[in-house]
């Protein structure tokens, strides 16, 4: 499980394609198009900011939605992305 303090980032041959208006995920073994709450979770993965730091602007994003589900989802969307070594942290 991601630790709060974990800073996520896109893997080493990792990168981003695609147009702005359709922005697609490239890596190794292929690409993934990326819309909604999991481009917002994966422009925040910049290596820099923690896991906290992405949950807590999320929750800022997504004003009245429930911290605790914003963390779970972010958590679970991006434990799935480091199984298939898009994502470090």
């Amino acid at each position: 499980m991601i630790a709060e303090t974990s800073k996520p980032a896109l893997a080493v041959g990792c990168r981003w394609g695609g147009s702005q208006e359709d922005p697609m995920l490239l890596f190794p073994e292929g690409a993934m198009k990326v819309q909604g709450t999991g481009l917002a979770i994966l422009e925040l993965c910049d290596g820099q900011r923690t896991f906290l730091d992405i949950v807590e602007e999320l929750h800022r994003r997504y004003f009245g939605s429930d911290a605790q589900r914003i963390r779970e989802d972010a958590a679970k969307f991006l434990e799935q992305l480091h199984e298939k070594r898009i994502v470090d942290y």
